[in-house]
């Protein structure tokens, strides 16, 4: 798994700091590409104590991801959380137009997505993992047995914001947002 599921939470918090009158969020992910039921009981609890309603939301194709996003902006006060996976990856530029054309904020797990025009992200630096994974693949050929090495997570999360993105959709990133940001494009 890539995160643990508490991240969900996480991603719901930033959507309602960024969009405080937010009553709504639909979940998409392809479960067949993910754990979906995984992130969903924790985006459900966490809901609760925010206020905001969870719309599971699995997709499996471009029908269903314009069909998500088209339901999820049909009511105001409407927002987005793009779970980990390959189908959205796959859809990346899709995603970004629908939810730019809608006006809803939307929430990714990785900071391309951002870079791509979405409004934000939090997760893992997947350049810092793939040298994780690398410096396993390295101890193992040099002879470490694969259930003697530790279960690693990550130890840094990253937040990304698209200024651009959020004046594009009448948004007003709150200074505590920017403040822990570690990367802005503007």
């Amino acid at each position: 798994m890539l995160y643990e599921d508490g991240i969900a939470g996480k991603w719901l918090s930033m959507l309602k700091e960024i969009a405080p009158n937010l009553s709504r969020v639909a979940l998409m992910a392809d479960p067949k590409t993910m754990p979906y039921d995984y992130y969903l009981r924790s985006a459900k609890a966490k809901a609760l104590s925010l206020g905001v309603e969870v719309i599971p939301s699995p997709i499996s194709g471009v029908a269903d991801i314009e069909r998500t996003i088209d339901t999820a902006a049909s009511a105001p006060n409407g927002g987005l959380v793009v779970l980990p996976d390959g189908t959205s990856r796959l859809h990346r530029d899709l995603i970004i137009v629908g939810t730019a054309r809608h006006r809803m904020p939307t929430v990714f797990a990785f900071r391309f997505f951002v870079a791509a025009g979405g409004l934000m992200s939090y997760g893992t630096n997947v350049i810092e993992q793939c040298r994780q994974a690398a410096s396993y693949v390295d101890r193992i050929l040099r002879g470490a047995k694969p259930a003697d090495l530790p279960v690693e997570t990550p130890s840094k999360y990253e937040t990304t914001v698209n200024l651009k993105t959020a004046k594009a959709l009448g948004l007003t990133v709150p200074p505590g947002l920017l403040v822990a940001a570690d990367e802005v494009f503007e």
